[in-house]
């Protein structure tokens, strides 16, 4: 099939130029440097007759958007969005390069491959062989390649739908990740994002008294009490939330009762985790529970100074319908008696957000689906993590994160990847998603 491997070489030679601009965004304002793939991205997709534009709010923090447009103004539109930022890798965990983008057996390995450039390169090949082939449809297709997603959007999605939105708006979003296949008894289950985790991002101030590091008996050391802080704060098991999306993807799953039942039991769910492989069991977990997870610690001046201030950085997301007041609550009753010696400040607060499951868009991509894996059922699902969807959705669009992906990708592989070591995707995996793309444009746009 020269056509397919014309393809797949396509999408993973843009692939791995991707990787290699190493785009890595680590939360500041000067890091992320996404000019560098917006650059690569503008020469693939020139001259092909698209319309191409590119936004900069700060020095090398750019997007680049693509679109063909409809010709019919009142067809639904959707947007195909995709982020070109990463976050960063230690190199001496890695087996190769985390930047190098080599391809091994048939995988292409380096940062960003499952989260998300794998995405961002097939959503990207897919529009152009569209605009190749004189693709004109009903709706509007617009591609977005956008910065800053690893550091909650400020300088790409958050500014362009507050600052751009005529550019960017749609009916309908496809963004990260989903669409692993899962088995199952009734065959092949492709989970949708149809909603995402809030983020409380929270700095926990822990004071003490200033002493000399020879003197230690009965001290105040701030990090000591903070040691204690932490160790309460991961200790702590917040209640089982057995919500609407959690009892869909369960119900669309098919599994024997004796393996759903507990699952859907506050009582009986922390048992249910044990039997399941880790991936899996954190993924679950984190779906139905608040999740606290101490990340970075700042304190001390000099090694023999007792330190006096001690500034802990706990990453928090919440579920469907809490709220940082739901949060604060939490951490204190996480905490006891330390609470009123800490102090709390919010860094950063999103709330959780959803999309409707009964749309066209979860028809389409239902539809779709079938024509490369004919066994298939979509799912629902609440993907853990924040992602760019949250900004469209308060816009008014039906947003999900979706992508399509091999037998050979494990759910517990594509867990345990991101932002973790090894990360890596099979180039079968990009043709799938290629080729979805393409399909769901023609399906749904007309």
């Amino acid at each position: 099939m020269p056509a397919v491997a014309e393809l797949t070489a396509d999408v993973t030679d843009l692939l791995q130029h991707l990787i290699r601009n190493g785009c890595v965004n680590d939360g500041s304002t000067g890091s992320g440097g996404e000019a560098r793939s917006v650059d690569v991205l503008r020469g693939y997709l020139g001259g092909t007759g698209l319309d191409v534009e590119t936004y900069e709010p700060q020095p090398g923090r750019e997007s680049l958007i693509a679109r063909i447009e409809g010709t019919d103004p009142t067809a639904p539109s959707l947007l195909l969005m995709g982020h070109t930022d990463v976050v960063p890798a230690n190199p001496d965990r890695w087996r190769h390069d985390p930047f190098g983008g080599d391809l091994v057996d048939g995988e292409v390995w380096g940062r960003g491959a499952v989260d998300m450039l794998n995405l961002t390169a097939s959503m990207a090949v897919a529009v152009r062989r569209l605009a190749e082939c004189g693709f004109r449809p009903k709706g509007t297709l617009t591609y977005l390649a956008v910065a800053d997603e690893e550091a909650l959007g400020t300088w790409g999605a958050e500014h362009l739908v507050a600052h751009e939105l005529d550019a960017v708006k749609a009916d309908y979003v496809i963004t990260e990740s989903g669409g692993i296949p899962i088995p199952s008894p009734a065959g092949l289950k492709l989970p949708i994002m149809v909603g995402e985790k809030g983020a409380y991002w929270c700095k926990v101030t822990v004071r003490g008294t200033p002493g000399h590091g020879s003197q230690p008996f009965k001290a105040d050391n701030a990090l000591v009490t903070a040691a204690e802080v932490v160790r309460r704060i991961a200790a702590y098991e917040p209640s089982t939330q057995i919500h609407d999306v959690w009892r869909r993807f369960l119900a669309g799953m098919d599994l024997p009762d004796e393996m759903i039942a507990p699952l859907l039991s506050p009582e009986s769910f922390a048992g249910a985790l044990e039997g399941l492989p880790l991936g899996m069991a954190r993924q679950f977990h984190a779906c139905t529970h608040t999740t606290f997870s101490p990340n970075i610690a700042h304190g001390g001046s000099k090694i023999n100074t007792i330190p006096d201030t001690v500034e802990l950085e706990v990453d928090i997301r919440t579920l469907p319908g809490q709220t940082a007041e739901d949060v604060e609550v939490q951490l204190r009753a996480a905490l006891g008696d330390l609470a009123d010696r800490v102090e709390f400040t919010a860094a950063a607060y999103d709330a959780s957000s959803a999309s409707p499951i009964d749309t066209p868009l979860w028809d389409c991509l239902t539809r779709t689906t079938k024509r490369f894996y004919a066994d298939s059922a979509t799912v629902p699902m609440l993907i853990v993590g924040a992602t760019d969807a949250r900004f469209f959705r308060r816009v008014g669009a039906t947003a999900y994160g979706f992508g399509l992906f091999s037998r050979n990708l494990t759910f517990e592989d594509f867990a345990v990847m991101f932002h973790g070591d090894d990360e890596r995707v099979d180039t079968e995996s990009l043709r799938l998603s290629t080729e979805l793309w393409q399909a769901v444009a023609h399906d749904l746009l007309g």
